[in-house]
């Protein structure tokens, strides 16, 4: 017997680059924001290098615009 077809979203890992933070209440701000989002697994930001590390199958568009709503520039 064969199981049904399921379509599964691959999880992804990428990084972008958010000015803007310079302590780490920015971070955890920039976290919360890119978490928020379902498609988000975990978000881990460090201001002092300007990198936030993503995991999950969000798009690149939907994390820039999650960051531009947190107050913050973005880019991929």
């Amino acid at each position: 017997m064969h199981k049904p077809f399921q379509f599964l979203r691959s999880s992804m890992s990428q990084t972008i680059t958010v000015e803007g933070m310079s302590c780490a209440h920015c971070e955890e701000t920039v976290e919360g924001a890119l978490e928020s989002l379902a498609d988000v697994t975990a978000a881990s930001a460090d201001h002092e290098t300007d990198a936030v590390d993503v995991e999950g199958s969000a798009r690149t568009d939907e994390l820039l615009r999650a960051v531009a709503d947190a107050g913050y520039e973005a880019s991929a």
